[in-house]
């Protein structure tokens, strides 16, 4: 089965009924444009998002039919969770993650990324007290920015930038 986009969220989604078939992804399947996987019942599915990638939340509805509907489960892994009590502490643990290209995470006023021994212990020598718990991540914060164009211009945003930024030699 081909799937081409999602049809919503199981929270505001009319299930009428119909059997749930879990599709378990990593966390890091999340935000793949192609994907090969199987549901709970065995059906092949085949996640092709060409457009964008698709971030693909826990509860997602993939497929739905008269008798079933296919949604996304996210499995729990090693997660580190550090609940920053300052603003201090949250630019800090933040900007650390950032320097390591590491995704974030942000639930609960918490804040989780995958388990990475080296963060870990960076974030306890810094004398932060950091957890390992098994989560679902889910709710990345976006942290960057993808160069883009604006409308009537073949020039991305960060090119434009760029150019205003670099001296010329007049």
């Amino acid at each position: 089965m081909m799937i081409q986009q999602k049809l919503g969220n199981l929270a505001s989604f009319a299930d009428e009924g119909r059997a749930i078939d879990r599709l378990s992804i990593e966390w890091y399947e999340s935000s793949k444009r192609i994907l090969n996987k199987k549901t709970q019942s065995g059906k092949e599915v085949v996640l092709k998002f060409l457009n964008e990638p698709p971030q693909l939340q826990q509860d997602d509805v993939l497929h739905a039919d008269e008798t079933t509907l296919i949604v996304v489960d996210i499995i729990a892994c090693e997660a580190m969770t550090f609940k920053p009590s300052t603003m201090y502490e949250m630019a800090y643990v933040c900007y650390e993650i950032g320097n390591k290209h590491l995704p974030l995470y942000y639930q609960d006023d918490t804040i989780l990324i995958p388990y990475d021994a080296p963060t870990f212990k960076m974030l306890q020598a810094a004398g932060f007290d950091p957890q390992v718990e098994q989560r679902k991540l889910q709710n990345q914060v976006k942290t960057s920015v993808a160069p883009h164009a604006h409308k009537g211009s073949s020039e991305s945003l960060f090119s434009r930038i760029l150019k205003l930024t670099t001296p010329t030699n007049d």
